[in-house]
């Protein structure tokens, strides 16, 4: 497509999910011997056919699950992944999956992963894998039917690892942003933040300043959104980001776009999806 950057095509619940996905070992009183009569010879077939039928239905399962789509978008803080996001739900029907919202809602209602992230984000610490795996995993299992794009999972190989087991990934998008306009955006964005709407200064302000559009409630920048701790979350996400990027990129499913503006690469990204799943409405109704 003229003017777009070039694409170059990263615990109990993951046990919970591998125990749903193999098929049951066959029990030895159930193993066929030389039949001596005909009806030995049936039962002996009508249990080898049955044997057959459950190893064949997780993979039956596999198989009709992925004929829906499964994505995921990957980008660094201030890459815009969520504007990306919003306009890839709106033009194909897909859920949008955002790990950040379902961390706030599990710390608004209090639940046992609620309490436990809260712990480490009031310490400034990242959320340790197997929390955000056990949350993110439990969201998809209410969701198998539907066509689903994850934001912010997996952040880690050891979260791409644990989505590995329960599923195949159709598309992966990486967004690559300039490192000094991601640092111009992030210090300069403020969101509300019980109910995650974040606004930036520059090119999506608030009707009124340092008001949120809905509520009325004040805005704040977040600690780590102020200039000094930018460049730590930066390179914070280029660490863990890496094998991920190497891991999806192997696999022949990553589509990685650079730029400085969300709204150039966006009809690239409309592009790739568009070969992937129908769209529910033209890219310039967005």
């Amino acid at each position: 497509m003229p003017g777009c950057p070039t694409p170059n095509s990263d615990a109990v619940w993951g046990a919970r999910w591998r125990d749903r996905r193999r098929p049951p070992s066959p029990r030895a009183s159930g193993e066929c011997q030389e039949p001596a009569q005909e009806n030995q010879s049936s039962r002996c077939v009508s249990e080898a056919a049955v044997r057959l039928a459950r190893v064949a239905a997780p993979l039956h399962a596999k198989a009709m699950a992925s004929k829906l789509l499964r994505a995921v978008i990957l980008g660094p803080p201030g890459s815009g992944k969520g504007t990306v996001c919003q306009r890839i739900a709106q033009n194909f029907g897909l859920q949008h999956l955002s790990s950040g919202h379902f961390l706030r809602e599990n710390i608004k209602a209090n639940t046992e992963v609620g309490d436990v992230a809260k712990q480490y984000i009031e310490k400034g610490r990242l959320v340790p894998d197997h929390v955000i795996t056990r949350m993110m995993l439990s969201e998809l299992e209410n969701r198998q039917d539907q066509h689903w794009l994850l934001d912010g999972f997996p952040m880690t190989l050891v979260q791409a690892e644990a989505l590995d087991r329960i599923c195949d990934l159709d598309l992966v998008i990486t967004l690559n942003i300039p490192f000094e306009t991601l640092r111009d955006r992030l210090s300069r964005r403020w969101i509300h933040p019980p109910s995650g709407r974040v606004y930036n200064l520059d090119f999506n302000p608030p009707l009124v300043h340092g008001v949120d559009d809905v509520t009325g409630e004040r805005l704040v920048q977040q600690e780590d959104d102020k200039p000094e701790a930018v460049n730590v979350r930066l390179r914070q996400y280029k660490e863990v980001a890496k094998p991920v990027v190497k891991l999806y990129k192997s696999r022949g499913v990553l589509h990685q776009f650079s730029g400085t503006d969300t709204d150039k690469i966006w009809p690239c990204v409309y592009a790739v999806f568009s070969n992937k799943i129908t769209p529910i409405q033209s890219r310039e109704a967005c």
